[in-house]
């Protein structure tokens, strides 16, 4: 098996709770809504209810058109005031009316039933509920043991078939103790704390109100917490509350498709984003039916938790194809000695092929100055279209002033998807832009810089490609920057990495040389505040090709032109009237260089 190394990054971006799905669970004996003070009032009921923001209610004690209710609709006078829907089960005939148990809910229930239970002192009654996603049961069990166990018995019959979430809330009648609560936990699982007392109200010494779930369905939510609400005098049970995180759907989790960067080295980065915090990993192999699985190891720990995704697979092998799938698990709850997962989505299977060290033919894109333009960049992408390439250079001011995660997500997520970038790897430069904004230090954690810089170095099979970065347009010291940017010591290191890079022996022996940078060191409106530490180091540099951006107007400067050693290429703005999109075609000893506007006329056609 190919040992695989997994990239030593932070992902940052560990979500809250809150940014989940959450379901409100509440179960409350109103007692026909006669308080502890003897006085009936269905708004103090109402607002105990309004205060918890349940989802759905369990409601125990409540009559319906009775004598001693007035002849009112209990339920229907409580889900008025909660703005809540009422769903009524009867258990007996009372007063000229009906008393038994009901359900308050959100949503409309796509389905009701009710059950009859044994009590001997009166007729018992189970009411299920069947929403979307879950199923919720109300009952108000006997005094009576045996026939709390025959009601037990009933209502596993009945839950047999059901494959949603299952949830069984209610007056028990019984203390955790009790032979009737052991015998429920066999089949399920009590979400509430039974060490919690419900009863009397105004000083509860027993529990014998719960909230549980069926442990054959127990799959899809997480327990976030698990309250008795303090009341004490609207009813004589105090209501218990559970609020859970529920699973995303599974065609919901992926937020974006996979993206590949950093294609060198023998591996590669595939990046994606989740709408959910989770597990991931992804699944590769030179055919789908024999895969390997990289995960994303730090210090020994599994990252996790999180939306932001970043694997590395290395120890891969040149020229050979590879087809992968990315993998996410939901991750409903991370604690220290307890995980929950949610459901698992996986991606279709794409592919990559990393270059062979000798190949002497490569096609490659390159956009710039797309300003989050997102009709510029499609109509750029449509001149390309027919164009079989490898890779993907986007050189600067593409992610614009990034204000957010969001704004920078949803251009990163067009940027690679137009280019294929699930099968065609991508690099991101860093224009001035990019630097911009409250969010230009988190934009850097959604790539993969090539060793870990904004600046690098790489072949390309037999061509050498560097890429530097110029940093911002304005002087460090500039007002603008409130004293927050020091690029004079990032230009600086650039000169130590460039008298490495033009003395390295993968620089001389390649047979093509290719530079690209944002700001353009010659034909830029002003003067390159990195012109005074690398003029002279590029002056005598034998580059084939310098790429350039930031302009926003295309130019062409002829070796010599402009005093600069190397022809000199100058990439368009976003406007429609000014975009270019740039094509590198490499084959054996020629290096061919064509630039294309919006209408597919080609504005260069040069052969280094």
């Amino acid at each position: 098996m190919k040992k695989i190394f997994l990239l030593i990054s932070v992902i940052l971006f560990i979500f809250p709770v809150q940014a989940q799905h959450t379901l409100r669970l509440m179960t409350y004996n109103i007692k026909n809504a006669n308080g502890m003070d003897d006085i009936c009032s269905f708004q103090r009921v109402a607002n105990v209810i309004n205060n918890a923001s349940p989802d759905v209610v369990a409601i125990q004690e409540v009559d319906s058109m009775t004598r001693r209710s007035g002849q009112k609709y209990v339920l229907g006078e409580i889900a008025e005031r909660t703005q809540m829907h009422a769903c009524f089960a009867p258990a007996i005939e009372f007063e000229g009316g009906k008393y038994g148990i009901g359900l308050l809910t959100k949503q409309v229930p796509l389905r009701l039933q009710t059950i009859p239970l044994p009590g001997r002192e009166e007729a018992r009654t189970l009411i299920l509920a069947e929403f979307e996603d879950y199923i919720y049961c109300c009952t108000h069990l006997s005094l009576a043991e045996e026939d709390r166990m025959k009601s037990l018995e009933i209502v596993k019959s009945l839950i047999a078939s059901y494959k949603k979430p299952l949830f069984l809330a209610g007056d028990m009648n019984a203390e955790p103790e009790s032979d009737f609560i052991k015998e429920l936990q066999k089949d399920f699982q009590i979400l509430s704390n039974p060490e919690k007392h419900t009863y009397p109200a105004p000083d509860p010494k027993e529990t014998i109100d719960y909230i549980a779930a069926s442990k054959q369905n127990a799959t899809g939510f997480a327990v976030i917490s698990a309250r008795v609400v303090n009341e004490p005098m609207a009813s004589d049970h105090r209501p218990i509350l559970v609020e859970l995180r529920t699973a995303e759907k599974t065609d919901k989790i992926f937020r974006t498709k996979p993206y590949l960067q950093n294609p060198v080295g023998n591996g590669i980065t595939v990046m994606w984003e989740t709408t959910v915090p989770s597990y991931c990993w992804v699944e590769y192999g030179t055919d789908t039916t024999r895969l390997e699985r990289a995960r994303m190891i730090v210090d020994g720990q599994v990252v996790c938790n999180n939306k932001l995704h970043k694997i590395r697979i290395d120890g891969l092998q040149p020229g050979q194809k590879y087809y992968y799938r990315v993998c996410s698990q939901e991750m409903l709850l991370y604690q220290a000695y307890k995980k929950v997962f949610g459901n698992t989505a996986q991606s279709t299977f794409s592919e990559f092929t990393l270059p062979v060290a000798d190949t002497e033919s490569f096609t490659a894109i390159v956009f710039n100055d797309l300003h989050q333009h997102t009709n510029t960049f499609r109509t750029l992408c449509k001149q390309i279209q027919d164009v079989k390439y490898d890779f993907v250079v986007f050189n600067g001011d593409c992610v614009d002033d990034p204000v957010d995660h969001e704004q920078a997500t949803t251009f990163i997520s067009e940027l690679t998807e137009g280019v294929c970038g699930d099968r065609i790897p991508t690099f991101f430069m860093r224009g001035n832009h990019e630097i911009r904004n409250a969010y230009s230090i988190g934009l850097r954690d959604h790539f993969d810089y090539v060793g870990d810089k904004t600046y690098a170095s790489f072949n390309w099979g037999d061509t050498r490609i560097v890429m530097l970065d110029c940093g911002e347009d304005k002087p460090d010291d500039h007002w603008v920057y409130y004293g927050l940017n020091d690029f004079t010591q990032l230009r600086n290191e650039q000169v130590d990495f460039l008298k490495k890079e033009l003395s390295a022996k993968e620089f001389k022996k390649a047979k093509k040389r290719v530079l690209i940078h944002h700001i353009p060191l010659y034909g830029n409106y002003e003067k390159n505040l990195c012109a005074n530490l690398w003029t002279k180091l590029l002056e005598k540099a034998p580059f084939n090709i310098s790429l350039n951006a930031h302009t926003h107007k295309y130019a062409y400067h002829p070796k010599g032109e402009l005093g600069n050693n190397y022809p000199v290429i100058i990439g368009g703005g976003y406007k429609m009237d000014s975009a270019t999109v740039m094509i590198l075609e490499k084959k054996n000893d020629e290096l061919r260089i064509k630039v294309l506007n919006v209408r597919g006329e080609v504005l260069l056609d040069i052969t280094v």
